[in-house]
């Protein structure tokens, strides 16, 4: 199947644009008069150009196909059909054109996950191969209902980072904005005054009209560096292989903040290690699934080394102990899995006490950090106004009456 830009007339004469799977120029012209529609010209469009022009597809549209694509197959609604109620019904614009595609995918022979295959931007290795699990065991609407649900985990999770960051970054915002201006328009006026005094100032009111006038000579040059420096070191971390790893590594080992990173990352593999496990697919295509998922190149490194140990014929437990990368919590519970013969189970049961964990270390960090935040603030907002208060005193205490 191929997918082709076209232009065609509709039964009023209006010129329409668009684009349609189809095997060549005659299926494509077959298919648009089914529709009513006749083609004016067909070429086959860019694939790049159709990725570029999707706009992202947020975990909550996912979230709705799976709970509603379970219903309608439990109903005994066809596949297509689904699929065609579910297009018409969604109203984000890409998705919609996602979802058309793969109902042509499907009729021309594509299987569900073959069909969702063909928009990786939109559906990950791990839901499509959940999906083709699905398919080969028949149990496609317990698939479907086992990928909502982690989804909503996972939209959960990443609802929590956001939280954490949010606060911090807005005070942080607003104490830079606050010193910029007072550095920038209040303390070189009181700079002239306190020098026409003649009067000697304190260390602090000398340093704070030195970072003034940095502040006013240099300051576009610290706005231009400071982009350029986060651009140069996101660039540096995705063609360096050995520095990424050396970055990664380090924010797993970061005080506070590696802990719940490390946490958030685990309670993901776990969690969609159990479900990919539970639903047919092996310990080896599970990790190499679960690989791309984790965003970590040092657990990559270390779910590559797993692998590798499986294959050897070590057991899953004893490939884990051996990497060194996974809390003894991991390991404990993989143990007892591969003695009960329910490894799913218990790597289950991992991610829920990991969901857990993170859930209360982020509401604890989070309550830590407003008075931490509080504080430094003061700090600041103390250390400039004793710098301009201490000069105006003196020149107060010394002036004649």
């Amino acid at each position: 199947m191929i997918n082709f830009a076209y232009r065609a007339l509709d039964a009023d004469g209006r010129r329409i644009r668009g684009h349609l799977l189809a095997t060549d120029l005659p299926d494509l012209e077959q298919r648009l008069h089914d529709r009513g529609l006749e083609l004016l010209h067909g070429k086959p469009a860019a694939a790049s150009r159709v990725l570029r022009r999707q706009r992202p597809v947020s975990r909550r549209e996912l979230i709705k196909l799976c709970f509603h694509l379970e219903q309608f197959l439990r109903a005994g609604v066809p596949i297509i059909e689904s699929l065609t109620d579910l297009r018409d019904a969604i109203h984000h614009p890409p998705f919609r054109q996602v979802i058309a595609d793969t109902v042509q995918a499907i009729e021309g022979g594509a299987t569900l996950s073959e069909a969702f295959a063909r928009h990786p931007r939109v559906f990950d290795p791990v839901f499509c191969n959940l999906i083709r699990a699905g398919e080969l065991s028949g149990r496609l609407p317990d698939i479907l209902h086992t990928l909502a649900d982690a989804l909503k985990r996972d939209d959960e999770l990443a609802s929590h980072s956001r939280r954490l960051a949010i606060y911090p970054a807005i005070v942080t915002v607003v104490i830079l904005a606050a010193l910029s201006v007072a550095l920038l328009y209040v303390v070189p006026e009181l700079a002239r005054l306190f020098h026409s005094t003649g009067q000697p100032l304190p260390w602090q009111t000398r340093q704070l009209i030195l970072l003034s006038g940095l502040l006013s000579e240099y300051g576009w040059l610290l706005l231009g560096s400071l982009p350029a420096s986060v651009l140069g070191v996101q660039l540096a971390l995705r063609t360096h292989a050995g520095l990424r790893l050396h970055f990664d590594a380090a924010l797993l080992h970061l005080p506070i903040i590696g802990t719940i990173l490390n946490k958030i990352i685990l309670a993901r593999f776990t969690g969609l290690f159990a479900m990919m496990y539970a639903s047919g697919i092996t310990i080896i295509d599970a990790l190499k699934t679960a690989e791309d998922v984790v965003g970590n190149t040092a657990l990559q490194r270390g779910l590559q080394e797993v692998g590798r140990a499986i294959e050897d014929g070590r057991q899953v437990s004893e490939a884990f102990i051996a990497v060194n990368l996974f809390p003894p919590l991991v390991t404990r519970m993989l143990r007892v899995g591969e003695s009960t013969g329910a490894i799913d189970t218990a790597l289950a049961n991992v991610s829920y006490f990991y969901d857990r964990d993170v859930r209360e270390a982020i509401e604890r960090l989070q309550a830590s950090i407003e008075p931490v935040l509080t504080l430094v603030l003061g700090a600041l907002l103390l250390g400039v106004m004793s710098a301009v208060l201490m000069p105006v005193y003196d020149i107060i205490t010394h002036m004649p009456f």
